[in-house]
């Protein structure tokens, strides 16, 4: 038993019976009105508040309000199709399955809560329609969707008021604290490279989790709009703090490279370098409010802080010096502009300084993986194909229950990379809950004469479950036993539990639970390892994407999904060593991708005649190439071998080159795709000249 352990060890602080008492008393009141109004079944609107039940009143909101869009558009659907229908099962089981495969899939691409809303539209329409099915000499079809929904806007009503009112806790001072502790860490990074060379091997692993956060913060964000704390209104402007932020991450990655190089030749530039980091400390650590026109400056001493730095070093490390100084003042421009942007949201102006252009889209720039999307949706229209064949084969009446926990559990869990062991817990969880279901239906019931009375003894097994919601690993169990109990218990104002219906139900519910796992374990499931290579190879594909993009608001929002898509990769625990290292190189390899859009800027600034251009535009081709193969996991050594060969011929080139300033640039460039885009090091740089003779 793998949650006895941490059952065992649980000890629920403050917060945790602070949050489980309070939405507690919002299911309740919404069990209470839902009584009051004599609505058909009640355990819908208690059952919301638990589902949508958060910590956090933002989060609360924001999911009370998608979960209603989400059920009003399900309603909207079941209405439409069902009377057309409902005398075809297969057709109706097609359209079903469709349905909801569509939505799941919609639903998998958009990484943001926001996806909520299209993933219960899909199942609210098996549900309401498999009901339909199951009461259709009862109720209506109007009545059964407005029913459900009515229900659903009453849990979701009660549970806002309660947690808006009832010892509220904001988001918008978590997020701050969120963002506070990036900007150390990016600082800290920055004194590191620059100071420390002995930590310079476990950076890729610190500046992966920066990366991982500003990839939570800007989930976390959108729940801001939904709440009363001092960074309501605030999601755009942060979003856009959060896409400037990404470049620092490439300018970090950038200067490390760049500083292993220098070392790889010899470390006596590193005292001269204190001084420079000194100065440049200094200047990032005033506090004094940043004006937009000042974006672009740099510490007085930095121009010939770095002119006797490179004058000082041996003539191999120059060039070298050069890109690190381009680093590094990309660095503090850009530490400047999130400042700034920063210093604003604070101030509680959401506008942006006139001199940055926005990377803020109505479609956030984040990783998304349209093959396991499809995957999912696939799975999902497998799963309620064959339940409810099973129900209506087996004509077993209650059936649809398997058919409707079949649907809901292909759904809720297929974000994650192997959904199977978590099914596998709802499958227990929902075998405990029957248990507790036939304690109170027989044991504690029968006593039960008023609703003090029934909230009295639901309220020590309630709580309890709730307060394993904070806690992601007791999450899993906490949830599904609540909602099971709760749904098994189908408390009405006149209570009278099927004893037969009971076991039908539940024994359904198990079954559909299993379909759904063993579906998704043949289809949709994969290893972290598998996860990770899926996400190398559209790596692969956007650093080929890069060499075809112009430096400007379209390449640094494709940085911006790149430098997410590492988050991502940085969040799977993968096995295999050479995954590790691929894991890492991609980190680095997103820190070059600028100097592939450089190549294309000074195309532009040559003579179209000179030997030098074709060269470069066959050196792009390598690079093309290279890349591809990688996406493709094919072998690549004989393209790399020439993908060097072609870069080493540029850079020959470039002694021809007239414009001094053009042939320096071009270099910088051709050095930085050489180390971390080949992951060449030195002394294999000249090794490969001097055997090619170049």
């Amino acid at each position: 038993m793998l949650l006895t352990k941490p059952l065992l060890a649980f000890r629920p602080n403050k917060m945790d019976w602070i949050f489980a008492t309070k939405t507690f008393v919002a299911g309740m009141l919404a069990l209470y009105i839902a009584f009051s109004l004599n609505l058909a079944y009640p355990i819908w609107a208690i059952g919301t508040v638990f589902v949508i039940a958060n910590p956090y009143s933002g989060m609360t909101s924001s999911k009370s309000i998608y979960r209603l869009f989400g059920t009003l558009l399900g309603a909207i659907v079941s209405i439409a199709v069902t009377p057309f229908l409902i005398n075809t099962p297969v057709l109706l089981t097609l359209f079903l399955a469709s349905w909801v495969g569509f939505c799941l899939y919609i639903s998998m691409l958009d990484r943001t809560p926001r996806s909520y809303v299209s993933m219960l539209a899909g199942y609210t329409t098996v549900i309401i329609c498999y009901n339909i099915v199951y009461y259709a000499d009862t109720v209506s079809i109007f009545d059964m969707a407005l029913g459900r929904f009515l229900e659903i806007a009453l849990g979701v009503v009660c549970s806002a008021i309660v947690t808006t009112t009832i010892f509220p806790m904001h988001i918008g001072p978590a997020v701050q604290s969120r963002v506070v502790k990036t900007f150390q860490d990016v600082h800290a990074l920055f004194d590191q490279i620059l100071l420390d060379q002995k930590q310079l091997e476990n950076y890729n692993q610190l500046l992966g989790n920066i990366t991982r956060d500003a990839s939570d913060i800007h989930v976390l964000a959108v729940h801001l709009s939904y709440e009363k704390s001092n960074l309501q209104g605030m999601t755009k402007p942060l979003q856009e703090m959060l896409h400037q932020l990404t470049m620092l991450v490439a300018n970090l990655v950038a200067m490390s490279e760049r500083m292993k190089q220098l070392d790889q030749i010899e470390m006596t530039y590193r005292e001269k370098l204190k001084t420079v980091h000194a100065h440049i400390a200094e200047y990032l650590q005033d506090h004094h409010e940043i004006k937009a026109q000042e974006l672009n400056l740099l510490p007085s001493q930095f121009e010939s802080d770095f002119a006797a730095l490179v004058l000082s070093a041996p003539p191999e490390q120059q060039l070298i010096l050069n890109a690190l100084k381009m680093d590094i003042r990309h660095f503090i421009q850009n530490v400047r502009a999130v400042k700034l942007i920063w210093q604003r949201i604070q101030q509680g102006d959401d506008s942006l300084p006139e001199s940055m252009t926005p990377l803020t889209t109505s479609y956030p720039s984040l990783h998304r993986d349209h093959g396991v999307a499809v995957r999912g949706g696939i799975s999902a229209f497998m799963i309620i194909l064959i339940a409810t064949a099973f129900w209506i084969l087996s004509g077993w009446k209650a059936g649809f229950m398997l058919a409707e926990m079949a649907a809901i559990s292909a759904c809720i869990l297929t974000a994650m990379d192997n959904p199977v062991p978590a099914l596998k817990l709802f499958i227990r969880a929902n075998i405990y809950s029957a248990v507790v279901v036939f304690i109170y239906a027989y044991g504690i019931f029968p006593h039960v004469t008023t609703f003090w009375e029934l909230a009295l003894v639901l309220a020590p097994f309630s709580i309890f479950c709730l307060m394993l919601f904070p806690h992601p690993p007791l999450a899993g169990l906490g949830l599904p036993l609540l909602m099971g109990v709760i749904m098994g218990l189908n408390l009405q104002n006149h209570y009278m539990l099927d004893q037969i219906a009971f076991f039908d139900a539940s024994i359904g519910a198990v079954i559909g639970l299993m379909i759904s796992a063993y579906i998704i374990h043949i289809v949709r499931a994969m290893s972290p390892d598998m996860a990770v290579q899926r996400i190398l190879a559209l790596h692969y594909k956007a650093v080929r994407q890069v060499l075809y993009l112009s430096y400007g608001s379209d390449f640094k929002k494709h940085l911006r999904s790149m430098l997410d898509r590492i988050g991502v990769l940085n969040s799977k625990v993968v096995q295999s060593e050479h995954l590790k290292n691929d894991i890492n190189w991609a980190l680095i390899e997103t820190s070059a991708v600028i100097d592939l859009t450089r190549l294309q800027e000074l195309i532009h600034k040559l003579p179209e005649q000179d030997s030098i251009v074709s060269d470069i535009e066959d050196l792009q081709q390598s690079l093309d190439d290279y890349f591809q193969a990688k996406e493709m996991q094919r072998t690549h050594a004989d393209i790399l071998q020439n993908l060097l060969h072609h870069l080493a011929v540029v850079c020959s080139a470039t002694d021809d080159v007239e414009n001094r300033d053009v042939a320096q640039r071009l270099k910088i460039s051709l050095n930085n795709i050489r180390s971390s885009l080949c992951h060449q090091t030195g002394s294999q740089m000249a090794e490969h000249e001097k055997w090619i003779g170049i």
